[in-house]
């Protein structure tokens, strides 16, 4: 049995909204799970029901051995750290950070090292006798994260901490969670809409959408063969392109255009009968040349270290990612070229993976 269990949880509002649809996770000992998707797709609601904040309308919840589907959130041994910190804008760091043992009633001189601990750990240290009033939102949430280290506990509960920040600090504080983990070994489970948090953050992701797992699996996994078009298109910046193709003799065809394909590509679309077809290739499997298809760059985006190229082909707009800056301008004429090895082939009228 893994450190964390989730079987066939259903949660529905009011006997009609259906938020979570059976999922089903086994999450091993020790493992950083990114729990990933829209808004909306009810990631945040089976957090909470993992912490013991609300309740499953079926299924069950195991921490290690133990049923705690229905257990009081103190009595399962997690820490949790909030998007809002929720620190106790009366109390200092210190005071924040030792709370959760203090009511537990740890004697004094262990809380006392456990602050210590999680304070050098965070580097911390010099803001224990401020207020939170006095600390910056990044400070915040180190303090945050060290209350929840200070438990020592069994599961780690992350319910997107980083969302408030700007960007230069999340991607500070995210390579500080990782560091964290890496250090401390906690099974974590960590929600996010950040796909970029999600690919970078997690041993595994469960991809959600309408209350149901699309794809779980590790983050290679789930960015070199997504399961169907939507984690396709989720999963990777800019999105995926998917171009409409049918089946014909010699293999696919896009507005009279005809797409290329590998043997096994070839052998596996005939298997499947399948007619109606989406041809996806990522943005940056998309060269910019002197051969492949003809194309005219529409909207040229500089980032700095890459460019966005928007490209009208004739089968239909194309986003290239190339790195660097590039010399052509709008207007100009371009051909685009792939390998293709790089190629995703998807059910049209289901979106489910076509080539293993």
């Amino acid at each position: 049995m893994g450190a964390l269990s989730l079987r066939n949880i259903h949660k529905v509002y009011q006997q009609h909204t259906h938020i979570l649809k059976g999922i089903d996770l086994e999450i091993e000992a020790g493992e950083f799970l990114i729990l990933v998707g829209p808004s909306g797709c009810g990631k945040s609601t089976l957090l909470s029901i993992i912490a013991g904040l609300d309740t499953p309308t079926s299924g069950s919840v195991w921490i290690g051995d133990r049923d705690v589907t229905w257990l009081p959130s103190k009595d399962r041994d997690i820490a949790m750290v909030f998007q809002s910190y929720a620190l106790y804008p009366n109390m200092t760091v210190a005071q924040n950070i030792a709370f959760g043992l203090e009511i537990r009633r740890v004697p004094k001189a262990e809380r006392d090292a456990a602050v210590q601990r999680v304070a050098q750990m965070l580097q911390i240290g010099h803001l224990l006798d401020r207020k939170p009033g006095q600390l910056s939102g990044g400070q915040r949430q180190r303090v945050a994260m060290g209350r929840a280290l200070a438990r020592n506990p069994k599961l780690f509960l992350f319910d997107e901490p980083l969302s408030n920040l700007d960007a230069k600090l999340r991607v500070e504080m995210r390579a500080e969670i990782k560091q964290l983990h890496q250090r401390t070994r906690t099974t974590t489970v960590y929600v996010t809409h950040d796909q970029v948090e999600a690919m970078t953050l997690g041993d595994r992701i469960a991809v959600m959408k309408d209350g149901v797992v699309q794809q779980f699996g590790t983050p290679a996994d789930i960015y070199s063969r997504p399961a169907n078009t939507f984690v396709a298109e989720f999963i990777g910046s800019p999105a995926m392109n998917m171009v409409a193709a049918q089946r014909a003799a010699d293999g696919l065809q896009a507005r009279g255009q005809s797409l290329p394909l590998t043997a096994a590509q070839q052998q596996a679309l005939n298997a499947s009968g399948v007619a109606e077809v989406l041809y996806g290739i990522r943005p940056e499997h998309l060269t910019l040349g002197e051969t492949g298809l003809p194309g005219v760059l529409q909207l040229i985006e500089p980032t700095g270290p890459e460019t966005y190229a928007m490209v009208e082909t004739p089968v239909g707009t194309l986003t290239v990612r190339t790195p660097g800056l590039l010399a052509a301008r709008e207007g100009d004429r371009v051909h685009v070229g792939w390998q293709p090895g790089d190629v995703h082939l998807f059910d049209r009228n289901g979106g489910q993976r076509l080539v293993d």
